[in-house]
Formats: C-alpha cells, structure tokens, sequence
C-alpha cells in the first residue's frame, strides 16, 4: 500500500510562503507574546476544554464536508478505518485519530515515520538556537538531552502535521525502545509558516514526548512527538516502553489534533524541499 499525499508540493510551498511578513509577525505575537505567555497549565486546559468539542456526537456530521474541503481524492477515506474497533466514526475526534487498513510497505531501513510536511531540516550543527522566554536553547534540548548529547554529524529533520493529515506516528526503523521522556511545556501555535528563519521554536518550548530507538546496528535515532493548542493529548500505544523491541512502522504514538515531529538520526533524508509534503512509509 502506498499513503496518499495530499497536497501538490508546489502549491504548498507557495501557500506558506506566500503569508506576509507582517501577517507572520502578528500571528508571532499571538503565539508568543500573548497565548505563550499564559501559564502553561492554563494553555493545557484551554487546549482540552476546545479539543471536547470534537468529541460530542453532533461533531460526526463534519466529517463529509471537511474531507470533501481538504481532499481532492473523493475516495481518500477509504484507506483508513475508525479506531477502537469501532464500525462507524461516532465523533469528529474519531475521524481525526483514524486507523490505516492496512500499512505501507518499503524495502528501505529507514522511512518517514508519519504524513506531513517538512518544514526544518538540516545538520545538527547548523541547526541555530532558540531563544525561550530569555535562555537560549540548542536542538539537545528539543529531545531533553544534555547540549553535545547528539552528534553534530546527526541529521534532524521536522515534519508538520496539519489537521488533515494522518496523526499517528510510526516507528522510522526497526529496533529497541531505549528512552521515553515526557516534558512539560507550552502549548504555542505549531504553523511554521509564522516562524520564518527557525520553525523548529516551537518544538523547544512545547510539551512533548520523546523517544529513542536503538537500531539494528547500535545507532540511536531520537524523535519528539510535539503537541500545541487544542491537542488534548498525546498517547503512546501499550507495549511501547523502555525495552521493548519494535518492528519499522509500528506505531509509536497518537495525536488528538494537531502536531509535529522531530527527528534526529545518523542518516540523511532523501533529497526533500523545505514544504515538499512526505508520506508515512516513504523512504527517509
């Protein structure tokens, strides 16, 4: 099985950079200045008092026009099933954590471990700092590591995950779960559009969860699942823990709306335009 991409590279690009600075800058303020300066216990439940309004039964009823809205494949919902074991999509938040019926296939090591849209990717060492509520930060910091704990000859990559895309993240390769680590954090606005220069900000500032996996030749990749305003939350499927083996394209977590995921590991992705849409399974 092959995921479905969404949208045309093209025209993706050209939808977020297209965005006026002065519009980015407004919504930079919005994000920082005046939602992130909130406590973060209050963005949390903010964030879980609007994420129920998908979960009431009425909210089904906007699955048909939002797939016919952001689809242009009428038959794009076909490859997916409702989760839980559910026969139906009770709740628009059923639609949103979606099933795959079946899983793509790759004769690559290692893929993509999820749909979306890259929006940073470079060197460890030529990824810049971030400046958080006055500290500066390096990208250690995204995966709650000590600074020099990944080799600057380390590749990271991250990949935007919009409302309309699928939200469960996938193991990129075959391995052992050496860490699990859940930070506390803020909830600032994911859209990387509105960052410009360093759309990884908010992955340095944001509650996430971050995973190591030890491949088949003793190689670490890191990832950190990053959650923002309105995702309720962040789970990890049971039999994902600290030990425990998992097979290249597992499922290793599940958003409950929107989201991001970073990735920091010993091999280059395939050549990818910062905006290219990438696919679930596609070769990293």
């Amino acid at each position: 099985m092959e995921m479905t991409v969404n949208s045309q590279a093209i025209e993706l690009r050209e939808k977020f950079w297209q965005r006026s600075e002065g519009w980015a800058r407004v919504w930079r303020y919005l994000s920082i200045k005046a939602w992130g300066n909130l406590p973060s216990i209050t963005q949390r439940r903010i964030s879980k008092g609007y994420a129920k309004v998908y979960d009431q039964a009425w909210s089904r009823h906007l699955i048909t026009p939002y797939c016919r809205l952001c689809y242009a494949d009428p038959d794009y919902l076909d490859q997916f099933k409702p989760p839980n074991g559910k026969m139906t999509y009770e709740t628009f938040q059923d639609f949103f954590t979606r099933n795959l019926k079946e899983l793509p296939s790759s004769a690559s090591d290692q893929v993509w471990p999820c749909e979306g849209v890259l929006c940073h990717s470079g060197l460890v060492a030529e990824i810049p700092q971030s400046n958080v509520k006055g500290d500066r930060y390096s990208l250690d910091d995204i995966f709650g590591l000590p600074v020099g704990s990944i080799p600057t000859d380390y590749h990271y990559a991250n990949i935007f995950l919009h409302n309309k895309h699928y939200h469960r993240i996938h193991s990129p390769i075959a391995g052992t779960v050496r860490r699990i680590q859940h930070i506390n954090g803020d909830l600032v606005v994911l859209r990387p559009w509105i960052y410009r220069e360093n759309p990884s900000v908010p992955a340095f500032r944001n509650e996430r969860i971050n995973i190591d996996i030890e491949d088949e030749e003793g190689r670490t990749w890191h990832l950190s699942v990053v959650g923002g305003p309105a995702v309720g939350t962040i789970e990890l499927p049971e039999g994902i823990a600290v030990g425990s083996s998992v097979e290249q394209l597992d499922e290793i977590a599940l958003f409950y709306l929107g989201s991001t995921c970073c990735i920091a590991g010993p091999v280059a992705h395939q050549p990818v335009r910062i905006y290219d849409p990438v696919a679930l399974g596609m070769t990293y």
